[in-house]
């Protein structure tokens, strides 16, 4: 049970920075948000890169700072705050990075002119892999922080077990 309340949170999280995203990406970059600052570096689990996944900067202070994520993609990422790779603002950041092989054959197999039934998307999703340790997709078990500076920032994590 403890098990499915990591993974439901996991997901919770990367929804809620993704809906961010999109929510936040309505109002182009003249959005009234402050300047944000390049962000991008390297993931890697047990010295190999991490092929894919997402990476959310949750600010230590959300009053002064916005969630910012971005796609892990062989190994790399680079965040965006409320457009394609605007960076993060300024701040203190709790980080986790989510890692999963979802295996969607069953869904595809079953989708008929459509998207997959719901109850298929979420059996392939409980069955999921996890390609990174657990405890990293939550930012108050993952032990990551990073410090956004009014510059253009190299940020890179190596994840162990």
């Amino acid at each position: 049970m403890r098990r499915q309340h990591t993974l439901g949170n996991a997901a919770v999280t990367t929804l809620v920075g993704l809906g961010l995203l999109a929510v936040a990406g309505c109002g182009g970059d003249d959005s009234g948000i402050a300047r944000r600052y390049a962000v991008s570096g390297k993931v890697t689990y047990k010295g190999a890169p991490v092929d894919k996944g997402t990476i959310v900067f949750e600010p230590t202070d959300m009053s002064k700072a916005r969630v910012a994520s971005g796609p892990i993609e062989n190994g790399y990422y680079t965040l965006s705050t409320t457009g394609e790779k605007d960076g993060a603002l300024p701040g203190d950041y709790k980080v986790c990075i989510i890692s999963r092989s979802v295996d969607m054959a069953a869904v595809e197999a079953n989708r008929k002119g459509g998207a997959g039934r719901q109850d298929d998307v979420y059996k392939a999703e409980k069955k999921a892999q996890n390609l990174v340790p657990p405890k990293y997709q939550r930012t108050d078990t993952s032990g990551l922080t990073a410090k956004v500076e009014a510059k253009s920032n190299s940020k890179d994590f190596a994840l162990t077990d």
